[in-house]
């Protein structure tokens, strides 16, 4: 007789006793992960982080006189700040403990972790290209169209090119729905590099940009909380730019806390973790808006 599975639902009566091929019927699908990849990452237990910067100086070309005229200079402090909160709480019953055929607390738990790390991807994303001073529109069509991405990418990679920091390396994000002007372009490029294309699959850079793509839904229009609100209009936009300017922090990384509760059995379970994020000033216009056209 075949085996028989269902979907993992604490609720439903038809777990209780079902054999199971695996711990889990299948992985959970989550958005992939992005920011440790394109950003530094910040894990002691500081409120503050402080990165003062100072002006720029002016350089005096003369003839051999010898002398020069002192110039004042300014310093200006530019700080991130720990102010936010990611939570996520569930109860889970004792009887649901007890009778599922999988370790149910700690399935719970897997799948609160996964999905405060996308809310908080999701959040260093927007933030990142909210305060990026750099913009760019594409041609109509956007990255749909496999004739613009050279032109995008390389107009993107000028607006910062010449300043120190470049070869930590460039990235593109992008969401899944761009996905098929990419890969029209690189199977119809040189002949080296299609032939990697069309035998290899998506490739996961291009041009000497890393690409990176999240699912569609990423990039939005909302107000985010933290040590205040900030309003996101991000909707129809990418972001482009170089590696490891902005930081976020993220104290102790993930806590998780089990708590007995009046009137129930079993056990409230709640993974936090606090979070901070920061586009340094100076580093701004390495972030590129990209608004699609």
């Amino acid at each position: 007789m075949a085996e028989q599975f269902v979907v993992v639902n604490t609720d439903a009566a038809t777990s209780w006793r079902t054999k199971f091929f695996s711990n889990m019927l299948q992985e959970i699908l989550h958005t992939a992960l992005v920011s440790e990849k394109v950003l530094s990452v910040d894990r002691s237990n500081t409120k503050l982080i402080y990165n003062p910067y100072a002006s720029a100086s002016t350089v005096e070309i003369t003839t051999l006189t010898g002398t020069y005229t002192p110039a004042a200079y300014t310093t200006t402090d530019d700080t991130l700040t720990v102010g936010t909160e990611f939570k996520v709480g569930e109860h889970v019953y004792d009887f649901e403990r007890v009778m599922n055929n999988y370790e149910l607390m700690t399935e719970r738990l897997k799948r609160q972790a996964i999905d405060i790390a996308v809310a908080i991807d999701k959040y260093n994303l927007n933030l990142l290209l909210e305060d990026g001073t750099a913009t760019y529109t594409t041609p109509a069509g956007g990255f749909t169209v496999g004739s613009n991405i050279p032109v995008i990418v390389s107009n993107c990679a000028s607006k910062v090119m010449g300043y120190s920091g470049v070869e930590k390396g460039l990235f593109l994000v992008i969401e899944n729905t761009d996905v098929p002007g990419f890969m029209q372009a690189q199977a119809s490029s040189g002949f080296s590099y299609a032939d990697s294309a069309l035998n290899n699959g998506f490739m996961t850079s291009y041009m000497g940009v890393d690409i990176y793509v999240v699912r569609s839904g990423t990039f939005v229009d909302a107000t985010f909380v933290g040590t205040g609100t900030t309003s996101i209009t991000n909707l129809g936009h990418r972001v482009f730019g170089v590696k490891g300017v902005g930081t976020y922090a993220v104290p102790q990384d993930v806590k998780y806390e089990e708590i007995s509760v009046s009137g129930k059995t079993g056990k409230e379970i709640r993974p936090y973790v606090l979070f901070g994020f920061k586009l340094w000033t100076q580093n701004a216009g390495l972030i590129v808006d990209i608004t699609l056209a």
